[in-house]
């Protein structure tokens, strides 16, 4: 096998300059000389033989196909050598450094905050940063390795994903208060069909939501927003399908809304800790993955 002389130092100003995007950017954060950093890059460069960033003159850079596939592995190269020197170090018991996490848009009022405290009280020294997004959106930053994990809904995920399963949230129907349903125990979705629909227009959820009805239902409005969703629905504009719950049932505009369960055999959305498959988490993603299964499990 080849030797491979490039440093952890060089591999550390390649990813900067890629994610910026810049070598002045990357100067500035590494705080570091740009020649020094473009000259650690082309030293990469020469020993991997290919190249790996496009420089454009007054327009910063940009990634070869090459350099993209090889700031994956850069990115999960790094964060294992930081491990490495972290165990040799004997911290294992009282972990640090930084973990990337993930969090689905509609997931995060509901468990985001908490989760981070708990984690921050039991490992103090790791310090987390969140990308929220929709559910393509975190698949991408898992698999370029922005993220380490991610919580999300298990809806047509892919393939190169594993997943830790940490609840079930059975969709219900949320109605305004005066709906003659809702004080019912029950509803059945053949009892809403004529109903106009409130639909949470999210990707891969919208095809969820009608995946339930028997038939194609009335939508009246759309919306991204679930906090929105919820606001229609007490303004007496038609119902709604959601699967989280919120603690209040008043709106933020002060309306009201009132949750009913669905008596149809309808499925509940998985909600899971997804992580790359074959990638070894860090000492940091493991803690983490248990700290979301007990916070969970409490539930």
């Amino acid at each position: 096998m080849a030797d491979v002389n490039f440093t952890l130092v060089q591999l550390r100003y390649f990813v900067t300059a890629a994610e910026l995007g810049s070598m002045t950017a990357a100067s500035r954060e590494l705080m570091v000389a740009q020649s020094a950093i473009s000259a650690a890059i082309a030293q990469v460069e020469r020993e991997l033989g290919v190249q790996l960033l496009i420089r454009h003159h007054a327009r910063g850079l940009s990634l070869t196909r090459a350099g993209e596939r090889f700031l994956v592995e850069a990115r999960e190269f790094l964060s294992h050598a930081a491990a490495l020197a972290q165990s040799a170090r004997g911290l294992a018991g009282s972990l640090t450094g930084e973990l990337a996490v993930g969090c689905l848009t509609t997931l995060a009022p509901f468990y985001l905050s908490r989760l981070l405290r708990e984690f921050a009280e039991k490992y103090p020294g790791v310090r987390v940063s969140v990308a929220e997004g929709e559910l393509s959106a975190m698949e991408a930053a898992l698999l370029d390795g922005r993220c380490e994990v991610a919580l999300v809904y298990a809806i047509d995920l892919a393939l190169d994903l594993d997943i830790r399963t940490l609840t079930r949230a059975r969709p219900y129907a949320l109605l305004p208060p005066e709906h003659p349903l809702a004080q019912a125990e029950a509803v059945s979705l053949s009892d809403l069909a004529s109903e106009p629909m409130i639909l949470l227009d999210l990707p891969r959820s919208r095809d969820y939501f009608r995946a339930i009805y028997p038939t194609e239902p009335r939508v009246r409005f759309r919306t991204s927003s679930y906090e929105t969703a919820r606001s229609l629905v007490a303004g007496g504009h038609g119902y709604s399908i959601l699967n989280q719950r919120a603690e209040s049932d008043q709106t933020y505009d002060g309306g009201r809304v009132a949750c009913v369960p669905i008596s149809d055999d309808v499925p509940a959305l998985d909600v899971v800790l997804a992580s790359v498959r074959g990638v070894r988490p860090t000492a940091r993603a493991v803690a983490f993955a248990e700290t979301c299964q007990a916070f969970f499990a409490r539930k």
